[in-house]
């Protein structure tokens, strides 16, 4: 199991962390070729270490399958600041440095509009949930996630990029509002839905960009012959 990219998500990457804040990883790795084509095959689709910091990872072809759904996750992992996880004896093999590269090079091929707003919308409404139950004393975060997810959706569908460090958008202060406890519930439901409803107006307002997929299978076959055994 070879890793080839690692990064930065949460508060650490929004703009938001505090003093307190732990350190939240996504990642990418490979499993050799070899491993998942033997017989009775178990090979790990996910790597995931939860302790103060929360490490979490997916082999190369399930988290493509998971890109080509549009998941606000796996997409914010293509843009999100990456950390130098390469060990000495990997240090000398420049290809797990490239084929992170180039991964994240995908990212215009892979999203469609259908589905950003779909599971955009979808993740925003699921951490609306948890805002409102107020799940693991935690809905502080849960605010801060639901307006951060769907102004993303709207960025990505206007401009085809969004921003991961949320700070820095014309919403930071809003969301570091949100995160803060400075909000009553109804001000929560009324961005929110504002942000939700711009989201479906960019999905209308112009022709739907679809997913190219010929590159990511491309990649995906590369990856596979490279990492034979």
């Amino acid at each position: 199991m070879k890793t080839i990219l690692k990064v930065v998500v949460g508060s650490q990457a929004h703009g938001l962390a505090t003093p307190e804040s732990d350190f939240d990883y996504r990642g990418v790795f490979v499993v050799p070729t070899t491993e998942i084509l033997s017989l009775g095959n178990t090979k790990r689709q996910t790597s995931w270490n939860e302790g103060k910091n929360d490490d979490t990872s997916w082999e190369i072809g399930h988290f493509l399958f998971l890109a080509t759904k549009c998941n606000p996750t796996i997409l914010e992992t293509f843009l999100a600041p990456g950390v130098n996880v390469f060990n000495q004896a990997q240090e000398s093999d420049p290809v797990l440095r490239e084929y992170g590269q180039e991964l994240r090079s995908l990212f215009p091929f892979i999203w469609n509009s259908t589905d950003v707003a779909n599971a955009f919308v979808g993740y925003g409404l699921n951490q609306r949930k948890k805002f409102l139950e107020d799940k693991d004393n935690r809905a502080n975060k849960y605010a801060a996630a639901y307006l951060r997810t769907l102004y993303n959706a709207h960025e990505l569908l206007t401009t085809g990029q969004f921003t991961v460090r949320i700070i820095d958008t014309e919403i930071g202060k809003k969301v570091k509002a949100f995160k803060e406890g400075d909000y009553t519930i109804g001000e929560v439901i009324e961005v929110c839905y504002h942000w939700q409803k711009k989201v479906y107006e960019a999905l209308n307002s112009k022709p739907r960009k679809q997913s190219q997929l010929a590159p990511v299978n491309n990649f995906l076959l590369k990856i596979r012959k490279e990492f034979w055994e």
